[in-house]
């Protein structure tokens, strides 16, 4: 059996994953009350046992939102999650794809690039927004291009 790693060995992990409980201070059940296995700042674990409680324990959601320092809303979405435990994992927030820049778009920008290759992005974007009526970033449209230099797919609407 390995030896327990550090406090601050395992909480750098837990920053580095994303999996940090940063209210660690309001999780009041008794099993995160002076363990050397349960810890208030494993969020994963943290989210694993607090669905435990809803499901064995009969504990209500009200309850588990108290004792295990998690908002109502985090435990109705780790409840809906059917991906085991990574589907426990935090997501990153917001759009994961540039999702304005459909095909439609990207093909204006093209034809608009190779009459006026000159044009910048974010006069590219101020065209886009006249003939689409979208506010597109003009970071955006260098992303994209950039993923079509490397050779890699044009970015997904």
């Amino acid at each position: 059996m390995s030896p327990t790693p550090a406090p601050n060995a395992k909480r750098l992990a837990l920053q580095k994953t994303g999996t940090c409980n940063s209210r660690a201070e309001q999780v009041r059940h008794a099993l995160f009350q002076a363990s050397g296995f349960f810890d208030r700042q494993d969020l994963l674990q943290l989210k694993y046992e607090t669905l435990r409680a809803l499901q064995h324990d009969d504990c209500s959601i009200a309850r588990a939102a108290a004792e295990f320092g998690l908002s109502r809303p985090t435990i109705y979405q780790a409840q809906l999650q059917q991906h085991g435990l990574e589907g426990l994992l935090p997501r990153k927030r917001g759009p994961k794809s540039p999702h304005k820049l459909t095909p439609a778009v990207s093909e204006f920008i093209g034809q608009c690039r190779t009459q006026e290759p000159e044009l910048s992005p974010r006069e590219l974007a101020a065209r886009a927004r006249r003939r689409f009526r979208i506010k597109l970033h003009p970071r955006t449209i260098e992303k994209a291009r950039h993923a079509r230099a490397k050779g890699g797919p044009p970015p997904s609407p």
